[in-house]
Order: C-alpha cells, then sequence, then structure tokens
C-alpha cells in the first residue's frame, strides 16, 4: 500500500470535520444530533459527499435495522413478556443474591442479542427495579452487572447494538475504494460475532460472580437482603404468599354462596378473583354468586390454602391456568393509594363505596397510624390520609384514580397492556430472526417483516410504533453515515493509515496493531459516542489492514466490538441510563468498569486472532 499519498484539500475537509465532532461530542456545548446535522449539511456544501448520496445513510441498512430492533423490542414489552421474566428469575432465584445476579444477568445478555442495547437498558431497569422491590437487593449491586452483560450480550449478533449494525455497510461502501487486486468485503452474516459474544458474556458473569462484592457499592444500612424471596407488601402488610386457583366441585357448601359470604368465613384466604361459565373479573362484588365449577383465584400461604380447599370441598391448583391471563403482572397487581382530606371516601366503609363493583378494586388493607389494619377491612370507614393497598387491573387502577378520591403512590404500567398477544409476539418474533438467519434475505427486511406482523396482529399500534424509536439516535447514526464514507473517498483514511504504519516499529506483528486500535476505539469512544467512533474508525481500520498484511473484515470487527467497550462514561447510552437509578459515582464506574474494559479487550483480539 502506498503511505506517500499527499494530503489534499477534500483530506483535510474531512479530517477538519472529523476533529469538529470530536470537540463538540466531548464539550457537550451542543447536543450531538445538532451536531450530526451541522456535519452532513457540510459535506454537501462543500462536495465532500455527492448530493445523490448525501441523505443515504437515512435509507441504509443499519438505521432501518436500528428502527425495526427498537420497535421490536416495545412489542414484547407491551405483551409482558419481560415482567413474566421477572417473576421467573424471582422463581428460580429463591432470593439468593448471588443466583439472582447470574441469572439475570444471563438472560438480560441473552435478550440484548436481538434487541438494540439502549432498548434493552430502558426494557431491564423496571425488570430490575421490581427485582430489588420484591428482595431489598438494592439497585447498586443489581444495575451495573446487568448493564454490562448488555453491553456484553449486544455482541452475539450484528443487531444488538449500534456498531456492529453499522459494520456491514461501511463494509459494503468501503469495496469501492479498495485497492486495485484486494478482495471485496463481504457484509458478515447474522451470527457472526456469536463465539465473541458468548465469551464476553462468560466473562461478565464470572467478573461479578467474583468480584462484584468488592467493586460494587455496598448496600445502605437500611437495606435489607433477606434470606429468600419477601415482596414489599408481604413485609409492611403481611400479605404473603402465591396465587393458587381453586375450583368449586358439586359437594362443596359454597355453591350458591356469594362472594362476601365466603371470605368471611374463617381462615378464608384473600379471594382476588372469580371465574364463572366464560365470565372472569378481577375482585369479584361481595354481592357474586359462587356455583358448581366456579374457579377462585386467591392468594395466601399453600398450607392454610390446602386447608381450606379439602374443609370446603375445592379442587386445588398452584398453576394458573383459567385466571392466568387475569394476574399477568403486566396487566394487574397490588398497589398503595393515600387517601386525600377532600376524598368522598372519607367515614365510609368499602363494602358502602363497594370498589370492587362500581371500581375492579380490592381493598386488601389499611396503613393508618403506621398500624396495619387487615381484620374486616371492608366494614372499617376510610379516615383522611389512609394508605389503601389495593389488588386491581391497572387499567381500573388508573381509570378509579382520575376521581381523585385517592393518589396512587405506586408505579404501576400505565400504558395498555396486551399479554393475550404474548403467543404471537413471540411466534412473530421467531420467525422474523428465522428470516434473518437466511442468507437469501436481508436482516433489515426480515427485521421489518417482524414489525410489519406485530402491527397487523395487534399487538403494537402505528403510534406506539413510532414512539419506540428514539429518533435521536436514528438521527445521530444516518447524518454521521455520509462522514464515514468521506473518509474512504477523500482518501483521509488512507493517508491517516499510512503514516500511522510509518511511525511503527518495523516488524511489529499484526495482533499488537489489532490490541492498540482497539484501545484507541475504545478511548475514543469514552469521547464521542459508539457511533460516531465507529463511522471514524472502520474505513481506518480496513486501510490499516491493507497497509500491514492483515484481514480487514478482522481489524474492522475490532473497532465496532471496541466501541461499545465503554463501562466508565455515560457516552455509552446504557451505563448513561443507569448511573442517576443506582447512585453510581465517578469512582464506582471507574472501579468496577476500568478493569472490564480490559478484559473486553483482551478477548476480543484473541478470539478474533484465532476466528480469522
Amino acid at each position: 500500500m502506498d503511505t506517500t499519498l499527499t494530503l489534499t484539500t477534500d483530506m483535510q475537509w474531512v479530517l477538519g470535520l472529523v476533529c469538529f465532532t470530536m470537540v463538540m461530542f466531548l464539550f457537550e456545548r451542543i447536543r450531538a444530533d445538532v451536531v450530526s446535522l451541522v456535519v452532513l449539511v457540510a459535506l454537501g456544501l462543500t462536495g465532500l459527499v455527492a448530493p445523490e448520496d448525501l441523505f443515504g445513510g437515512f435509507s441504509s441498512d443499519a438505521v432501518m435495522n436500528v428502527i425495526a430492533t427498537m420497535i421490536l423490542g416495545a412489542g414484547l414489552d407491551r405483551t409482558g413478556a419481560l415482567n413474566r421474566l421477572a417473576s421467573w428469575l424471582l422463581r428460580r432465584a429463591h432470593g439468593m443474591e448471588q443466583r439472582l445476579l447470574l441469572l439475570a444477568q444471563a438472560v438480560a445478555g441473552l435478550n440484548s442479542a436481538i434487541i438494540q442495547n439502549t432498548s434493552a437498558t430502558a426494557l431491564y431497569l423496571p425488570v430490575v427495579s421490581r427485582l430489588t422491590a420484591r428482595t431489598g437487593i438494592s439497585l447498586s449491586r443489581l444495575l451495573m452487572p446487568v448493564s454490562a452483560a448488555i453491553i456484553m450480550g449486544g455482541s452475539l449478533t450484528m443487531v444488538g447494538n449500534s456498531p456492529l449494525i453499522l459494520l456491514n455497510d461501511l463494509l459494503v461502501s468501503a469495496n469501492a475504494n479498495m485497492p486495485s487486486g484486494a478482495a471485496s468485503l463481504q457484509p458478515l452474516k447474522m451470527f457472526a460475532p456469536l463465539p465473541i459474544g458468548l465469551i464476553l458474556l462468560a466473562a461478565s458473569l464470572l467478573y461479578f460472580h467474583f468480584f462484584g462484592r468488592r467493586l460494587l457499592p455496598q448496600d445502605s444500612p437500611d437495606a435489607v437482603t433477606p434470606a429468600r424471596t419477601q415482596s414489599y407488601f408481604a413485609r409492611a402488610y403481611g400479605i404473603d404468599g402465591d396465587i393458587f386457583e381453586l375450583t368449586v366441585t358439586a359437594d362443596s357448601p359454597l355453591v350458591g354462596m356469594s362472594v362476601g359470604d365466603a371470605e368471611s368465613q374463617v381462615d378464608a384466604p384473600l379471594l382476588l378473583a372469580l371465574l364463572t361459565g366464560n365470565e372472569s373479573r378481577l375482585a369479584p362484588p361481595g354481592d357474586t354468586r359462587i356455583w358448581v365449577g366456579s374457579v377462585l383465584g386467591v392468594m395466601g400461604q399453600r398450607d392454610a390454602i390446602s386447608d381450606f380447599a379439602q374443609k370446603n370441598f375445592l379442587r386445588m391448583s398452584s398453576r394458573l391456568r383459567a385466571l392466568a391471563d387475569l394476574f399477568n403482572p403486566s396487566r394487574a397487581g397490588i398497589s398503595e393509594a393515600v387517601v386525600p382530606p377532600n376524598s368522598t371516601f372519607i367515614g365510609q366503609p368499602s363494602s358502602k363505596l363497594r370498589l370492587r363493583k362500581q371500581h375492579g378494586l380490592s381493598l386488601l388493607a389499611i396503613n393508618r397510624d403506621k398500624q396495619v389494619l387487615r381484620d374486616d377491612v371492608r366494614n372499617l370507614p376510610i379516615r383522611a390520609g389512609d394508605m389503601l393497598v389495593l389488588h386491581s387491573i391497572w387499567s381500573d387502577l388508573a381509570d378509579a384514580a382520575k376521581s381523585n378520591d385517592f393518589v396512587v403512590v405506586t408505579d404501576y404500567p400505565k400504558d395498555e397492556q396486551r399479554p393475550h398477544k404474548f403467543k404471537i409476539a413471540m411466534a412473530i418474533f421467531a420467525l422474523s430472526m428465522l428470516l434473518a438467519l437466511s442468507s437469501r434475505i436481508p436482516t433489515s427486511i426480515a427485521l421489518m417483516t417482524g414489525v410489519a406482523g406485530m402491527l397487523v396482529a395487534g399487538v403494537l399500534k402505528m403510534d406506539e410504533a413510532y414512539a419506540a424509536i428514539n429518533w435521536k439516535t436514528v438521527f445521530l447514526m444516518a447524518c454521521l453515515i455520509p462522514l464515514g464514507w468521506a473518509m474512504d473517498s477523500s482518501g483521509a483514511a488512507a493517508w491517516v493509515a499510512g503514516h500511522s504504519i510509518d511511525r511503527l516499529p518495523q516488524g511489529m506483528p499484526p495482533w499488537l496493531i489489532e490490541l492498540a486500535l482497539a484501545l484507541f476505539t475504545t478511548a475514543f469512544s469514552m469521547v464521542i459516542s459508539h457511533v460516531g467512533a465507529t463511522i471514524v474508525m472502520v474505513p481506518l481500520a480496513i486501510n490499516l489492514a491493507l497497509a500491514v498484511g492483515g484481514n480487514p473484515t478482522a481489524f474492522a470487527l475490532i473497532v465496532a466490538l471496541s466501541a461499545s467497550n465503554n463501562f466508565i462514561t455515560a457516552s455509552n447510552p446504557s451505563i448513561s441510563m443507569i448511573t442517576g437509578p443506582a447512585g453510581y459515582t465517578a469512582r464506582d464506574m471507574w472501579r468496577s468498569g476500568g478493569p472490564l474494559t480490559l478484559i473486553y479487550t483482551t478477548i476480543i483480539v484473541v478470539m478474533i486472532n484465532l476466528l480469522y
């Protein structure tokens, strides 16, 4: 390769724009998406990119892949898939912090292979919050390990993070400027980085399993880590146990009895739902009759429920079948609400307010002056300042809260959830992944097939799909892609590569150059966004590989993987999203993320040399 290229005016313009982008991203005086638009306009005005190609970034496969993965992730979230996941994690972990941490990391990392890192982090934040609320483990103990697993799991496929999504477009565009005789670069298959991603994810699990307690902030003094899974409501109100289904037989004394009378029996469990015929509902009104074949949804300890079932000739099932949809955490759950001084509820018992019949709310307990009242709670007059503990469908709770008779203090899903679409959504998602594996269909078309399927099947509405897209990310990527093209077509990348080689010691092994490239890209991504680092560094890496006789695809892949190797600064969107909720300081991030960054770099250089 010729290392005596003359620095032309076009090269100077391109390198100047790269420096401008770096400085603007570093000091953040102007929004990143505005900076990228300025760069795009400058490329057009200077003629560095042809007018017909200038806006090609908006229609690139990379941008379409990003949009599709964001929408698909939102579709899965709407069906309550992640809430089901949180419940599964809690069941499997049995309240043990190390086991919960390991499971949460592994599942989050695997999910991030098909959901973009930023979207996966956004989806897992409420999941981790739910886990911490139900176990007492602080957010600071879970968020960093889960976020690290998401970042490393994003390396399992070519659609897991933005740098890898961009890589194929940059490889294809580089072919236009390859020297004569050089082999053209081919796009990488969907699971090309899978072996590397698996080793990275395993390293993350082992790192936090063995060193997490020493590296992560310690729990605050009032944090509680119980020996077994125990929900906040169980600790605060004694509302403990699991959900069971009880089927009423012909011999049961409950036949013909009202729900209110059934609840008033000695040792009766909390009756939360009733299915009679084809009609099922949460919080059944007290005057609703129970008949042969009715299914009761009750909550309590297994032994107590079993005794109640035997005494009343009920068939007990610990596996939710008829009422599974009603009790899906994405659709219903327990909440707290404060009664304000101007509430019409004051002075009246819930039995007269008919909370079940009018609003679909089951009153489980009342917290009054730090005293928890559970006995005969339906007949206790409500006072101002009472904390009501309710069980309901989230949409019913939202409708009831509009009256301002109580103020809900529990965070709950306010958007419409569609747990009944779960199987359809998973089938559509699986189909799109199978299509993506096909070498005949581009990944962008395969993923958009899944998007279209979810919209047609009603998993998502069109407005919800628009809202799921992070347009700032899309705009940033689409505007900066032409800068990567200009780096290549102007010869700026070749010029920088050539002069870099001239300054390297003679006979330097390629793996050492790859290591330096990985570290430089990592440092670069900490200063500017991982998208910007990829776009600038991939053309440089390809030309560097050609100069030293290395594999251009391998060098480019090192850059794309290293661009996400940032567990320390907020320039990585996944990290910026967790620092606030977990209360991490800069020292915390450097202490836990610094060694992980070095481990990441070592693994990718070793693995790429083994694979390529």
